[in-house]
C-alpha cells in the first residue's frame, strides 16, 4: 500500500473517530489514543506511534482487535497493526536499526497471521476444580513427547479458558523444542485458507504439503467446520497424516465430539480416539483467583483492593472469563490513570464499571454491597456475617439495619433483598425492616446509628 503522508494522516484520523465512538469513554480515548499517529505503512504492516508506554501496552493488547477491525474496514485490506513508543522509534533511528524494529518476519504462504500469544502460559492460568482436569491433560501433552491422548479434545462454553490452554501448550512445547514447528489456527482461519487454496487452482498438494512439517497443531473452535464438506475432507487428510507421523494435535470446541452436528462421522470417530476433557463453568473461588492474577499481571497489588470488591467482581462476572478480565482491566485503569489512587474502594469500583455494557446494573448491585460493607464495619463485623445465617443479637441488628438502608436508598424489591441475605423470604425481610422503623421512633441510639450510617454510605 503506497500512501502519502496526507493520506496516512487522513486514514488514522478516520480510524480514531470510529475508535472513539466504539470506546465511548472520552477520558480513555484522550489518555491513550488522541496523540497517536501512523509512523509507516510497510506492505501489510501498519506501524503506529504513541507517546505513552501504558498506551502502547493497551493498544497492543486490550484494544488491538478493535484497532485492526477498524483499519480493515476503512482500507478493505488485511493489515497487521503494531504500536511503538516515540522513544523506541527515536532510539532505533539513532542506531540505524529502525527497519529491524518494525520488520515483520516473512510469513509462510498459508496462515500468515497465525501467532502464538507468549503471555498466555500455564503459570498464569488460574487452576480450580472446574478446569483442573483440562489443565492437567494440557500440561501432560505439552511436556511429553509420546503421542498419548492424540488428539486432546477440550470443550466448554465460550470464555472459560480453552484458548488460553492452547497457547499455554504451544509455549511450553516451544520451550522444550525450540526448533519445533507449532501452528495455532482457528477453524475459521482454516476455512479461509482452504478457499484461497481452491481459488488459486495451483499445485493440488500445496496446502497438504504445508502441514507435513507441523510438529504440533492447535485448532481452535472446530465446530466452525460444520457443514463444510470439502473443507472437512481436506482437514481429514491433514489430520490423518499428522497422526500417522506421531505429531500432536489439540482441538477445542464448544461441545463434545458426539454433539458436533454437521461433522463427518469419520472425523468425530477419530476425535473420540484421543482424550476428551471438559472445562466447567468457573466457581467463585476460581474467579477470585483470576481477579487477583489479572491484577498482578497489570502491576497492581490486589491487597490494595477492598476484599468486597474482589468478591463482588468474582460473583457478577463469573459466566465469562473474558468479561471478568475486561472488568478487571477497566477497574485498574480507572483507579490508577483516572482517579490516580493506590487503594481501590467500593466507590471507585462503582464508578469504574459504569461504562461497561450492563455496568450500571452491576454498579447498582455493588451499591448494595457498599451498604452491607459500611454497616458491617460500623458494628465491627464482616460482610459475610451479615449475609450468613448467624443469629446473634449484634449480627441480627446489623443485618436488619442493612436491609432497611438498602430498601430506603435503593428501592430494591423485598424478594431481591432476601436473596442478598442468604435467601431469606420477603416476610423475614419485611419484619427486619419494621423493627428498625419502630426503633427509630423510640430509640435514640438507633436514631444516631442510622444517622451516622447514612452519612457514611454517601461518602
Amino acid at each position: 500500500m503506497n500512501t502519502s503522508i496526507s493520506e496516512t494522516t487522513r486514514l488514522w484520523e478516520k480510524a480514531l473517530k470510529i475508535i472513539q465512538n466504539k470506546i465511548n469513554d472520552k477520558k480513555t480515548f484522550d489518555s491513550f489514543f488522541a496523540n497517536s499517529y501512523i509512523y509507516e505503512i510497510r506492505g501489510n504492516s501498519i506501524i503506529v506511534v504513541t507517546s505513552s508506554p501504558t498506551a502502547k501496552v493497551l493498544m497492543n493488547g486490550q484494544y488491538h482487535d478493535l484497532i485492526v477491525s477498524v483499519v480493515s474496514d476503512l482500507t478493505e485490506g488485511d493489515y497487521s497493526v503494531k504500536v511503538y513508543t516515540e522513544e523506541e522509534i527515536a532510539s532505533e533511528k539513532k542506531h540505524s536499526k529502525t527497519k529491524e524494529v518494525v520488520k515483520e518476519e516473512q510469513p509462510d504462504k498459508y496462515f500468515a497471521e497465525s501467532k502464538i500469544k507468549e503471555n498466555l502460559t500455564f503459570d498464569n492460568f488460574v487452576v480450580g476444580s472446574p478446569n483442573k482436569e483440562a489443565y492437567k491433560a494440557a500440561l501432560f501433552v505439552a511436556e511429553n513427547d509420546k503421542d498419548f491422548y492424540n488428539p486432546l479434545f477440550i470443550f466448554s462454553n465460550p470464555g472459560l479458558g480453552k484458548t488460553h490452554l492452547l497457547f499455554a501448550i504451544a509455549n511450553r512445547y516451544k520451550e522444550r523444542k525450540h526448533d519445533a514447528k507449532v501452528l495455532y489456527i482457528t477453524a475459521e482461519e482454516f476455512v479461509v485458507e482452504y478457499l484461497k487454496f481452491v481459488r488459486a487452482e495451483s499445485d493440488s498438494q500445496s496446502l497438504k504439503d504445508f502441514f507435513k512439517n507441523v510438529d504440533l497443531l492447535l485448532l481452535d473452535d472446530i465446530q466452525f467446520l460444520a457443514e463444510k464438506v470439502k473443507t472437512q475432507e481436506m482437514f481429514f487428510y491433514i489430520y490423518q497424516d499428522l497422526v500417522n507421523k506421531g505429531r500432536k494435535i489439540i482441538i477445542t470446541s464448544d461441545r463434545q465430539p458426539s454433539e458436533l452436528k454437521g461433522m463427518e462421522e469419520r472425523l468425530v470417530s477419530r476425535f473420540k480416539q484421543g482424550l476428551t476433557v471438559e472445562i466447567h463453568a468457573v466457581d467463585k473461588e476460581t474467579c477470585i483467583g483470576i481477579v487477583k492474577q489479572k491484577m498482578i499481571e497489570n502491576g497492581f497489588d490486589y491487597k490494595k483492593v477492598d476484599p468486597n470488591v474482589i468478591e463482588f467482581f468474582a460473583t457478577n462476572f463469573s459466566k465469562d472469563v473474558r468479561e471478568l478480565e475486561q472488568a478487571v482491566h477497566r477497574l485498574i485503569f480507572y483507579a490508577t490513570e483516572i482517579k490516580e489512587v493506590d487503594y481501590i474502594t467500593i466507590d471507585i469500583a462503582i464508578e469504574a464499571i459504569g461504562s461497561i455494557k450492563g455496568g450500571n446494573d452491576i454498579a447498582s448491585q455493588l451499591t448494595e454491597q457498599k451498604i452491607i460493607s459500611v454497616v458491617a464495619d460500623y458494628y465491627n463485623l464482616s460482610p459475610s456475617q451479615l449475609t450468613s445465617k448467624t443469629r446473634t443479637e449484634q449480627v441480627a441488628l446489623a443485618r436488619h439495619i442493612s436491609m432497611y438502608l438498602i430498601r430506603k436508598h435503593l428501592d430494591i424489591p423485598l424478594k431481591r433483598i432476601g436473596q442478598i441475605f442468604g435467601g431469606k423470604d420477603h416476610t423475614t425481610v419485611m419484619a427486619g425492616i419494621d423493627k428498625v422503623e419502630k426503633g427509630l421512633k423510640t430509640d435514640p441510639q438507633m436514631q444516631q446509628a442510622i444517622e451516622e450510617l447514612e452519612r457514611l454510605i454517601k461518602q
